[in-house]
């Protein structure tokens, strides 16, 4: 699984990173472990999955976690998670 990570802020792509999942494990997992590993690369805080992000996710293969995902204010105006390859 490939999934890409971007943090946008004033419309504009801040940071990115692609996380590789080649492990053989549940989608959950694999989805929950790139988090994980992405939100530790840009030194964030783990979001939480509100309603809204599961439902996009479920639908889209891709979500965004607004500054309300965030327990800690964030600096960006949301990080953007796609599924790029299953």
């Amino acid at each position: 699984m490939k999934i890409w990570f971007k943090i946008w802020k004033d419309a504009r792509i801040r940071r990115e990173t692609v996380i590789v999942r080649d492990e053989e494990d549940t989608r959950t997992h694999k989805v929950f472990a790139a988090l994980e590993e992405a939100v530790h690369e840009f030194d964030l805080p783990t979001p939480i999955w509100l309603d809204k992000n599961v439902k996009s996710f479920k639908m889209r293969s891709s979500c965004r976690f607004d500054a309300d995902s965030f327990i800690e204010a964030v600096d960006f105006d949301h990080l953007e998670m796609t599924v790029l390859e299953e």
